[in-house]
């Protein structure tokens, strides 16, 4: 089935903070009045600012809870809302397709008496092949539904010219998530691959394999697999874009693929370009042998596997228990399936996710926070070129080209700015599986109409109805979607001041990548061209040096002596210190007479986007591996760059949140 991608960035980390103390309590008779116990703003500003968030959400039993998480469950409660309107009132076309899927997905009575129906033509088709030029087409039409075997084919970027998609053909087909799971000879990934035959044969049963040939057609499909697996790259040679772009011409696809026929498969998926890209084309090559030089059993096999494997999740419930007790509990190690709600929500966003965005957006994101987020994320485009201009350490090329960037940024709030075409098939309530299959074929439609030149902007990588805002590179645009838009971030509850604070502040930290180490690979007309110096990348490495430093010497909070990796969070905390600055600035110079209040608004919704409580096995494992510093310290760490700070607190020189002039970190000047 189609997989979302998500954008590269996330914004919800660990933490823990012990609550702030309270006022002190009034003095008994004949005693003298104690003074009044110091404000707790000047030491820990985080525990401070968050002391009533922390009150009211103590330690989970596991794992973590945030504000950010909290945001997170609220906009999954306003999508469930959404879709019960949908079910019961809808309006219009897109709401009835919305409201016809989310009903036949809760109904699970209805799921199981339903069967194996939704994937019965799908199997005839496999069923009628009976000669090796019969598979190409079936391969084909499995894609067009969103179901990918033996290869994977997609739109990405063209790196040529990054306005426009591409066609890739890439490797996939697997039912195993990484290829070395069929060459590797260790003890335990031996026994791996026997639970998974044996899951091949459970599903090739319920397809309607007779029981007595199933471990043998089993046994087909996974040596079918491995074939296709020895061909296959390392994942770890797939992380590079570069490593998987090799342009190649349409033209001669069909005579260098006679058998995977490649030119009808790019013509029955609706795409016409010239190009496309194969970086292996070993794999392909195989491919092409294994369809003329197997049996058409042996593939009839792997085809009906790959269906009944795609579709599990979806069908009556001994298709569900067998998908879940291998890739629920054997690859993910859980031990319960998710709720029927979550299974069905699930499914929409997977198949249907930018259907229920556009209506998402409609309902909960009114037209003055869009507005208002894009005059704030202009504001801090603007203080990013101030600062730019303003900057010691840029050239005077480095200088125009980063401005020549900032005058192009896009800015795209709430939704994609290109809406799709919602033509399609009608759902009803009767089948989830069909219904399933009915919206990923749209939805792989719409994906094959990416490619080609000026579509590249067209999408996102995330869907509005998940809280997400980010900085894409190669489009050069800021991404804010709808769900992002609500408290702690930004809503029309917010003091003025603490807009800034926080959604301005999130925006400043996105858009310093649009001139920072990353930005600078990526010039102002789109090429892919690093338009830095020498002398400023070393300046940068610099501040980066000192970002480090400075985290390395703080305490991870709840974990003794253990201290903060600056080598591992200092590119997520310059961003913060960045932001931080740059929305300042903008507030600034939208309410220049906001005064020491304002600016105590300001740092008080920045504080409140890190409230979080994390378990200590939880802090432990962030603490090795997350890329961002713990909540505290992406609170305090930034603000304590921050002299304003100081002046609006009366914090005194030398407090913890009171960095001396020459220690602060400035990214910019």
């Amino acid at each position: 089935m189609p997989t979302p991608r998500p954008l590269a960035f996330a914004l919800a980390l660990a933490l823990l903070a012990g609550a702030a103390s309270g006022d002190a309590t009034a003095a008994k008779k004949k005693k003298p009045a104690p003074k009044p116990a110091a404000s707790t703003a000047c030491t820990d500003f985080y525990a401070e600012a968050n002391s009533a968030w922390l009150k009211a959400n103590p330690m989970p039993a596991s794992g973590a809870i945030s504000s950010l998480g909290q945001l997170s469950a609220l906009a999954l409660q306003q999508q469930r809302d959404l879709l019960d309107a949908a079910m019961n009132a809808p309006q219009g076309n897109v709401q009835k397709l919305l409201g016809d899927f989310w009903a036949s997905g809760l109904d699970e009575a209805a799921i199981d008496r339903d069967g194996a129906n939704p994937v019965a033509p799908l199997l005839q088709r496999i069923d009628a092949i009976r000669k090796p030029k019969d598979i190409a087409p079936a391969i084909a039409a499995l894609h067009q539904v969103g179901i990918p075997v033996a290869f994977n084919f997609s739109a990405e970027l063209d790196l040529r010219d990054l306005g426009r998609h591409l066609g890739y053909f890439g490797q996939g087909g697997l039912g195993l998530p990484d290829p070395a799971y069929y060459t590797r000879s260790d003890a335990d990934t031996r026994a791996l691959l026997g639970r998974y035959a044996e899951y091949v044969q459970k599903i090739l049963v319920l397809t309607g394999v007779p029981a007595e040939s199933a471990a043998a057609e089993a046994r087909s499909v996974v040596e079918l697999e491995t074939r296709i697996a020895s061909a296959s790259r390392p994942l770890v040679d797939l992380r590079d874009p570069r490593a998987n772009f090799s342009p190649v011409p349409t033209s001669g696809l069909g005579k260098q693929y006679r058998n995977l026929q490649l030119d009808a498969f790019l013509k029955s998926q609706g795409v016409s370009d010239d190009t496309v890209s194969i970086a292996n084309p070993a794999l392909f090559a195989q491919l092409d042998k294994l369809v003329a030089g197997l049996k058409p059993q042996q593939w009839k096999s792997y085809l009906r596997w790959r269906i009944g494997d795609a579709m599990a999740p979806y069908l009556a419930k001994p298709w569900r228990d067998a998908s879940f007790d291998f890739r629920g509990k054997v690859l993910r190690g859980e031990t319960m399936p998710a709720p029927r709600w979550q299974q069905a929500l699930d499914a929409i966003n997977l198949a249907a996710g930018p259907m229920l965005g556009r209506e998402y957006a409609a309902r909960y994101l009114p037209a003055q926070d869009r507005q208002q987020a894009e005059a704030i994320a202009g504001q801090v485009r603007d203080a990013l070129a101030r600062a730019v201009e303003g900057s010691t350490w840029m050239g005077d090329a480095a200088k125009a080209e980063a401005l020549a960037k900032l005058k192009d940024l896009r800015i795209e709030v709430g939704t994609p700015r290109r809406d799709l075409d919602y033509s399609v098939q009608p759902m009803g309530r009767g089948s989830f599986g069909g219904n399933m299959l009915i919206a990923a074929t749209w939805r792989h439609r719409e994906e094959m109409r990416r490619i080609g030149r000026d579509n590249a902007g067209r999408r996102w990588e995330v869907l509005p109805q998940e809280p997400a805002l980010a900085y894409e590179l190669a489009h050069n645009r800021l991404i804010v979607t709808a769900a992002m838009l609500q408290a702690p971030v930004l809503d029309a509850s917010m003091p003025a001041a603490a807009r800034y604070g926080a959604f301005g502040a999130l925006v400043g930290h996105e858009l310093s990548h649009v001139v920072d180490m990353r930005g600078r690979l990526v010039d102002a007309k789109g090429a892919l061209r690093d338009w830095w110096t020498p002398t400023e990348a070393a300046a940068w490495d610099a501040r980066l040096q000192q970002v480090a430093t400075l985290y390395d010497g703080l305490a991870y909070p709840q974990l003794g002596n253990v201290k903060v990796n600056g080598r591992l969070t200092r590119d997520a905390a310059i961003a913060d210190i960045a932001g931080l600055g740059l929305a300042r600035d903008a507030m600034k110079a939208a309410l220049p007479d906001g005064g020491a209040e304002a600016d105590k608004a300001f740092y008080r919704a920045w504080a409140h986007v890190w409230a979080q409580q994390v378990t200590d096995d939880e802090a432990q494992r962030r603490s090795l591996q997350d890329v961002r510093p713990p909540g505290r310290w992406r609170a305090n760490g930034a603000i304590m760059q921050e002299p304003a700070f100081a002046t609006a607190f009366a914090c005194k020189a030398g407090s913890a949140m009171q960095r001396k002039p020459e220690d602060r970190i400035q990214v910019f000047p």
